[in-house]
């Protein structure tokens, strides 16, 4: 069978009349792997405590998941295509749901990291499937407000995931935090079986040379920038010293790109998806979203327990402000970026996000009342509403049918890798600047006394510490707001309005 050539599941498909139901499936499983993210960010003192690690070796157990999530995304969108959403969805949420029971039940910071990588593995699987049934069953004119529904589960999972994390962490244990996945997985995959429809898949050969030289680039770059304050940027064993190791990382990854660009059967990395200039352009943006997520939440919950002595829950609750607003814009701006060109949505959502980041870290001081921390994050409900919808759907929207997979896959990709990088270079700075702010106390925190007990002496020097390090998540997401600014119109806006243009013209 000739490469690309369209085959099906199993007999003819049968589109749904009405793809709600399947969204909402996979919805399910997408806002549980959200759940499990945010989770752990509450839960990283507790285990930091429980297992006597440190710092850097707590936010491995988040950066190992990110690194796992994010490398293997290229080739399951391209599973996707090649075997069907559907099942490839199904076989990924059982990985990550056997995963979770085997975190819950570890009882070391090794054992913990090496099942989330697994964790990792499963939700690679699961993610871009989701984007692909939406690409492929709902029409352009309404796509937007099914990316609306997936901007939602974001925006809710943002705040269920910390207080339920929070919850759990105080009552029965940070492994309840992956406990709990595993009835939700269950759910989730008698839910799938039965809304999520078979649909069209096209024979693919896979990239294993792309995948070996993605996988080895980001490890070493990921792997050298987040240990490299550990080894003080020296020697980390014989001639192996943390700058070989990411200039390795670059070097590997500009071989995969070269590699990418020479294979003219099946790359891994399709650049031509890149001609689009919207999709190209929604990865950027996209990148620098993941980035600040997930660099923003290690200080800030390290300043609320370390510094203003709230527990997991009450520091959790300082959330419930920017999820509920985000939860209830999502579907509302959905309807507005299949109406409104997406640059304006985005653009004032990234504009927001930057602004409340920037604005969080003016205000962090042991003193600063919780009424106040509340402002900031009402404003980043508002930048997280007004960011998932536009950005997710312009990437995909102009994308030929057959490569929604493909699309889908290096638009998750990017948004992990710029995840992977917040969580790496987070760590990396948080250590900074603790040694900077606390002179003698190594950068890592004591496993004994936990951040959750800093002592009142070391406030001042902690929060500071806190602060500065969120100035970085602000400053990155300003590149995501300039690269929305230059969103071209939408094709389906293009013929709507009765310009007489070709098909496949846009419009600046």
């Amino acid at each position: 069978m000739a490469t690309g050539q369209l085959t099906h599941e199993s007999g003819p498909p049968a589109l749904p009349t009405n793809p709600w139901p399947a969204l909402w499936a996979l919805v399910l499983g997408f806002f549980m792997i959200l759940v499990d993210s945010t989770i752990v960010s509450v839960a990283t003192p507790a285990i930091l405590a429980d297992l006597h690690t440190d710092v850097n070796a707590v936010v491995w157990v988040t950066s190992a998941y990110l690194l796992a999530y994010a490398v293997p995304l290229l080739i399951t969108g391209r599973l996707g295509d090649r075997f069907g959403p559907r099942q490839v969805y199904l076989v990924g949420l059982t990985v990550f749901t056997l995963a979770s029971l085997w975190c819950g039940l570890t009882n070391s910071i090794g054992g913990l990291i090496a099942a989330r990588v697994v964790q990792g593995l499963g939700a690679a699987m699961m993610t871009p499937q989701t984007m692909a049934v939406i690409t492929r069953t709902f029409p352009p004119q309404s796509r937007g407000q099914a990316m609306g529904l997936w901007g939602a589960a974001a925006g809710v999972a943002t705040l269920v995931g910390p207080i339920l994390g929070g919850v759990l962490v105080d009552t029965v244990g940070w492994q309840w935090i992956f406990f709990i996945n595993v009835p939700v997985g269950v759910v989730g995959l008698v839910l799938a079986i039965r809304l999520v429809p078979s649909l069209p898949t096209s024979a693919r050969r896979f990239d294993l040379l792309g995948v070996a030289l993605s996988a080895i680039g980001m490890f070493l770059l990921v792997f050298g920038i987040q240990e490299g304050q550990t080894y003080d940027w020296g020697t980390i064993a014989g001639p192996i010293s943390v700058w070989s190791l990411i200039i390795a990382g670059v070097v590997v990854l500009a071989a995969f790109l070269f590699w990418q660009a020479r294979n003219r059967r099946e790359p891994l990395l399709t650049l031509g998806l890149f001609k689009d200039r919207n999709f190209s352009l929604a990865n950027v943006a996209i990148s620098s979203v993941g980035f600040a997520i997930t660099g923003m939440m290690f200080p800030f919950m390290f300043y609320a327990q370390g510094v203003l002595g709230l527990s997991p829950t009450n520091a959790a609750l300082l959330t419930v402000p920017m999820a509920v607003i985000s939860g209830g814009l999502a579907p509302f701006v959905g309807k507005l970026t299949d109406a409104v060109h997406p640059r304006w949505i985005a653009g004032f959502g990234l504009l927001c996000f930057s602004v409340a980041v920037l604005w969080l870290a003016g205000i962090m001081t042991p003193t600063t009342p919780i009424w106040e921390l509340l402002l900031p994050m009402a404003l980043l409900g508002v930048a997280n509403g007004f960011v998932w919808a536009p950005i997710s759907s312009t990437a995909t929207r102009n994308l030929p049918l057959e490569h929604a997979g493909a699309g889908s896959g290096v638009y998750n990709t990017t948004r992990q890798i710029g995840a992977v990088l917040g969580s790496a270079a987070i760590a990396v700075l948080i250590q900074a600047r603790i040694t900077a702010n606390l002179p003698g106390t190594g950068g890592g925190g004591s496993a004994e006394t936990g951040i959750s007990h800093l002592p009142p002496a070391l406030h001042d020097g902690f929060s500071a510490a806190m602060a500065q390090s969120l100035v970085l998540p602000g400053v990155v997401l300003i590149i995501g707001f300039l690269a929305v600014l230059a969103f071209q119109r939408p094709r389906h806006m293009v013929r709507r309005s009765g310009a007489a243009e070709p098909v496949g013209a846009v419009e600046k």
